[in-house]
């Protein structure tokens, strides 16, 4: 939360909702709550967001002081990730106000983490399918991958018939390609890390 201060604007770099960058962000509301033993003072302002109308809300132990608290928290795009899919993906979630090309971002994303696991011949359909006979995802995972990809084909082929899509599209389609990279590369780098850390005990 560095320098982030709770006051009549919230300095943010992007909005959490839409991910405008440099959004207006102007406080609505502000409250103050305490705990039970009236040791945990707390100052609430609750912000909207001038460009989608998300509301974001923040805390501080008082007026004008550092943020503690930020709902909802800005996505960050796991290290584990390879390079390539990282920056798609981180991409993807910054351009959500533009939806045809975070979805093609995503769709970028879910091809570079299948070369970085060594699944590089053939169009990304075939790679996908692959994936799945070789047991790297399950059947599900494949349907969620399918998804992103045709979802890019409309975007990219300006497929007539197809409805253009909005920031929910864009946004439904960056959780399923981060469910994704959890289970390829987030997951497995915990675990890894978990080991090291037993033996080292």
């Amino acid at each position: 939360m560095q320098d982030l201060f709770l006051d009549r604007q919230l300095t943010l770099h992007r909005c959490p909702h839409c991910s405008v960058s440099k959004p207006n962000v102007s406080l609505n509301n502000n409250f103050e709550t305490q705990s039970f033993d009236k040791k945990h003072k707390r100052v609430w302002g609750i912000y909207v967001c001038a460009n989608c109308g998300g509301v974001i809300t923040a805390s501080s132990w008082d007026w004008t002081q550092d943020v503690m608290e930020l709902y909802p928290t800005i996505k960050m795009v796991d290290n584990a990730l390879p390079p390539k899919a990282k920056a798609f993906l981180h991409q993807a979630s910054e351009t959500i106000h533009s939806p045809s090309g975070s979805i093609m971002l995503s769709a970028s994303c879910v091809d570079a983490m299948l070369k970085a696991k060594g699944y590089k011949d053939g169009s990304l359909y075939k790679r996908i399918e692959k994936a799945v006979e070789e047991h790297l995802i399950t059947t599900e995972m494949a349907k969620w991958a399918h998804q992103v990809r045709l979802d890019a084909n409309d975007e990219r082929h300006a497929d007539e018939e197809a409805e253009l899509p909005n920031s929910n599209d864009a946004r439904k389609l960056i959780e399923f390609t981060t469910a994704l990279a959890q289970f390829l590369f987030v997951l497995p780098a915990l675990i890894e890390q978990g080991i090291e850390h037993s033996k080292k005990e």
